[in-house]
């Protein structure tokens, strides 16, 4: 029996909070497994650099500027995509943010505003291109998460609460959209070398910290979470739906 694929060719994959970071290493992931990739951010520059590397992996970009905190400029990005691109057939739900504080300290403000980027914007994001999804019969979402989401950290309360209720949303829509053909999925990474991470990982004594609680005594690589993200939204996992699949060099059974 052939190994099924996990190429991406012939489809079109949007992806939110594609500027830098985790967003752009699976944006020239998935180009790279021969998807043209929709790529949203709010900052132009960023959007152009990596449209650029993009078309220069032989694959089409479509980079398109919008705050995904607002539901009409989701819509409008949302029906661009389909206007330039035809169609969507991977959905990763990427765009987050965290306000590093303990929970007597936490405002009104940072609530709505961690909740509205990390769970209200995926939401959104899920109805209007589950919608397309479901015309079309098929599709594939993955949802960014976190090992915050399953395990208690020691900051970042109203982060871990919206990376949780990620997960379990992805379970639910995985539920009802099963029978549409649709699959929906989540990662689940534990620290990464990114530019968020870059200062708090500069930090010896917290990079010993993370390095203790991780059997794999490393942080992860951003090449290191393409890899299984182009697996969920590939042929390759075509039977795998409403699963966390984490990312995190062991960190989720050893715990704190």
């Amino acid at each position: 029996m052939l190994l099924p694929s996990f190429r991406l060719d012939h489809k079109v994959a949007l992806i939110t909070g594609a500027g830098r970071g985790i967003g752009k290493a699976l944006a020239l992931g998935f180009a790279e497994a021969g998807a043209d990739v929709v790529i949203i951010s709010r900052t132009e520059a960023d959007l152009q650099q990596l449209a650029k590397e993009i078309r220069y992996l032989g694959r089409k970009a479509y980079p398109i500027a919008a705050n995904i905190r607002s539901r009409a400029e989701i819509e409008q990005a949302v029906n661009q995509a389909v206007e330039q691109a035809g169609r969507i057939d991977i959905l990763v739900n990427n765009a987050g943010m965290n306000i590093r504080s303990k929970a007597l300290d936490v405002t009104d403000e940072e609530w709505e505003t961690i909740m509205q980027t990390n769970l209200k914007s995926a939401f959104i994001c899920s109805q209007l291109v589950g919608s397309l999804m479901k015309e079309q019969g098929s599709g594939s979402i993955i949802n960014i998460s976190s090992v915050g989401g399953h395990v208690a950290l020691r900051t970042g309360v109203v982060y871990a609460a919206s990376k949780a209720a990620m997960i379990q949303m992805t379970k639910v829509l995985a539920m009802e959209w099963g029978k549409s053909g649709i699959r929906v999925n989540a990662l689940g990474p534990w620290y990464f070398n990114t530019p968020l991470t870059e200062k708090l990982l500069s930090d010896p004594v917290y990079l010993g910290e993370i390095i203790s609680r991780t059997p794999m005594q490393r942080v992860g690589e951003l090449p290191e979470l393409v890899g299984p993200a182009v697996f969920l939204a590939s042929d390759a996992a075509s039977y795998m739906t409403g699963q966390t699949l984490f990312v995190d060099g062991g960190m989720t059974i050893f715990g704190f």
